[in-house]
């Protein structure tokens, strides 16, 4: 009995082991690259690299590891194209649960699509004046998760969550750690070091901003609503003089304005 049922199991095929070695290296490999390109976005736009080192972060690495995470998770999703075995198709590969797929496999699909599209749209944002198209760009925190999820779902399928432990939990540590701290709210991040004067009584500032460099990519209004306002007609308005209250969200706007185009000076330093 045991010999006919193994008897209807075809071996895996030489070329079939080395399609699915392929697959797993440009999997890990994106999975590293993707949370490097959370983790140096958020730095890089919250400016608190700048603010722990005395260096900026380029925002130009954000792009070439969110480059790289595309490349390779479209590599690590297409490689199942070329199986002898003929387990995965194009439907499996574009829609969730096409074909009775598993959950880890629909995980992968929308997370890798999710982050697409974000990729795409913050390619072509240069154009969006308003808040929108930065919320959806901050769907990509949602598309890391399903990707994460995939990942570790699949490692422990194939029998891969001993070797990926480590490693998988070394790189993404620092991505959910970030990822906590950027939606805290500004007196808890002054608490912990990340931006001034939140634990005491804030120093007045006037706020003036470079137009020349100004981009209208609304980041400033996403990070302090109160302060920074972009019009329909694409000119911002601002509170010069913000209260003791928003002198936070004032400095962190301009942490994360990625054109530096706002400047904060003390009332004394500025002339009232």
């Amino acid at each position: 009995m045991t010999a006919s049922l193994l008897a209807v199991i075809p071996p895996s095929s030489p070329h079939d082991s080395g399609v699915r070695e392929i697959a797993a290296f440009s999997g890990r490999f994106a999975y590293l690259t993707m949370c490097l390109t959370l983790v140096w976005g958020v730095l890089s736009a919250t400016g608190w690299i700048r603010r722990v080192t005395g260096h900026e972060a380029l925002r130009g690495g954000h792009v070439v590891f969110a480059t790289f995470s595309l490349a390779t998770g479209a590599v690590h999703g297409l490689s199942y194209l070329f199986l002898d075995d003929g387990s995965f198709g194009v439907l499996a590969l574009l829609l969730p649960f096409a074909g009775g797929g598993f959950a880890r496999h629909a995980a992968g699909v929308v997370g890798l699509e999710l982050f697409i599209a974000v990729s795409v749209t913050a390619a072509v944002r240069r154009g969006v004046t308003d808040r929108r198209g930065q919320r959806f760009h901050q769907a990509g925190y949602f598309a890391v998760g399903l990707l994460a999820i995939h990942s570790w779902l699949g490692a422990a399928a194939n029998g891969n969550l001993a070797t990926v432990w480590l490693g998988g939990i070394t790189v993404l540590t620092p991505a959910v750690v970030l990822t906590v701290l950027r939606v805290l709210p500004p007196w808890a991040l002054a608490r912990l070091g990340l931006l001034e004067g939140g634990t005491g009584r804030a120093e007045p500032v006037r706020i003036s901003v470079d137009d020349k460099k100004c981009h209208r990519y609304a980041i400033c209004q996403a990070e302090a609503p109160q302060v920074f306002q972009l019009q329909g007609d694409g000119q911002l308005r601002y509170l010069r003089k913000p209260g003791a209250k928003q002198v936070p969200l004032a400095q962190a706007a301009a942490r994360a304005c990625p054109m530096r185009a706002i400047r904060l000076s003390r009332l004394q330093e500025a002339g009232r």
